[in-house]
C-alpha cells in the first residue's frame, strides 16, 4: 500500500512539474502581435459602375483579402499579449438601393479560424466555442445605411452599421464603425465589433500562467463584387 501511495504521489509531482514548465512554453510560443485586418488603399482605383444592386463577398485581392475572426488580449506570465485569430472562409451579401445599404450579412466559418498555435485553436474549437455545434458566426445589418458619402476616388469613408452579432448561438444588438472603400468594381469594408465574451456564453479561459481578457473584438475585412 505504501508503495502504491509513493507511485501515485510521484506521478502527481511529475504532472505538476509538466504543467508548470511545459504549459508556459506552449503559450510562450503562440504570442501574436499581428493587428486585425483593415482596409488598404494600396493600388485603389476610382470607382466604376453603379453602386446600387446586389453584391456578394469575394475572396478579394492581395491588398484586401477577405477574412474575419477575433482579437483578444492575454496576460502571459505577467506579459500583455495580443492574439488575433482569422479565417478566409467568409461568405455574405449586401443589397444597395438609392445609394443606401438596405440589407447585409456576413457569415464566418468558425472551425477554420486559426492563430499561430494549434493548441490554442483546438481549445477554441472545443471547450471555448464548440464549433461542432456552432459552425458559423454571423453579423446581420438591421438598419439602412447611407453610402452616398463614400468617395469614388479610391479613398475611404467611415459609416456606422447597426446590426446583430451571433456567436455560439447567442445573438446581441451591436453597432460598428466601418471603413468603406470603393475601388474599381468592388466595395471593401472592415470593422471591429467590441464583444464581452460572456454575453455570448463564451467563458474566457484562465490557466494560472495565462489569463484571457473578458472583452475583445470580432473583426472583419470583406471585399464584395456585383452578383
Amino acid at each position: 500500500m505504501k508503495k502504491k501511495w509513493w507511485i501515485t504521489g510521484a506521478v502527481v509531482v511529475v504532472l505538476a512539474i509538466v504543467a508548470l514548465v511545459v504549459g508556459p512554453r506552449i503559450y510562450s510560443s503562440i504570442e501574436s502581435s499581428d493587428p486585425a485586418a483593415s482596409v488598404s488603399t494600396s493600388g485603389a482605383e476610382a470607382a466604376t459602375g453603379d453602386l446600387d444592386g446586389e453584391w456578394t463577398v469575394t475572396p478579394g485581392d492581395a491588398a484586401n483579402p477577405t477574412s474575419a475572426g477575433y482579437t483578444v488580449a492575454e496576460v502571459l506570465n505577467g506579459t500583455d499579449v495580443t492574439v488575433v485569430g482569422t479565417t478566409p472562409d467568409v461568405s455574405g451579401s449586401a443589397t444597395i438601393a438609392n445609394e443606401e445599404l438596405t440589407a447585409g450579412e456576413i457569415v464566418v466559418r468558425t472551425e477554420t479560424i486559426t492563430t499561430d498555435s494549434d493548441r490554442r485553436d483546438n481549445q477554441f474549437r472545443g471547450n471555448i466555442f464548440d464549433v461542432a455545434n456552432n459552425p458559423t458566426a454571423t453579423f446581420t445589418v438591421t438598419s439602412p445605411v447611407d453610402l452616398s458619402t463614400v468617395p469614388t476616388d479610391g479613398t475611404t469613408a467611415t459609416v456606422t452599421l447597426d446590426g446583430t452579432l451571433t456567436l455560439k448561438g447567442q445573438t446581441r444588438d451591436v453597432s460598428v464603425e466601418t471603413q468603406v472603400l470603393r475601388s474599381g468594381e468592388t466595395i471593401v469594408a472592415s470593422g471591429n465589433i467590441p464583444a464581452t465574451w460572456t454575453d455570448y456564453g463564451i467563458e474566457p479561459p484562465s490557466l494560472g500562467f495565462v489569463t484571457v481578457d473578458p472583452t475583445g473584438s470580432v473583426d472583419f475585412l470583406v471585399t464584395l463584387g456585383k452578383a
